[in-house]
């Protein structure tokens, strides 16, 4: 995973779980999904690297 990818995906996942915890101690359910839904768009760069990273280590053997 380059350094970029994996930076935005952890940026992601800090920015969903933030939003998640001020939803949570403000009691906005809105803003408690929208968190999650960050979190998941973090998870989701996240496999997709490894995917692309696992294929190119197939391709490079």
């Amino acid at each position: 995973m380059g350094a970029s990818e994996k930076l935005s995906a952890g940026m992601d996942k800090a920015k969903g779980k933030a939003e998640e915890a001020i939803g949570r101690v403000t009691g906005d359910d809105e803003k408690v999904a929208e968190g999650k839904a960050e979190q998941a768009k973090g998870d989701l760069k996240s496999a997709a690297e490894r995917a692309k990273d696992a294929a190119k280590d197939v391709f490079d053997r």
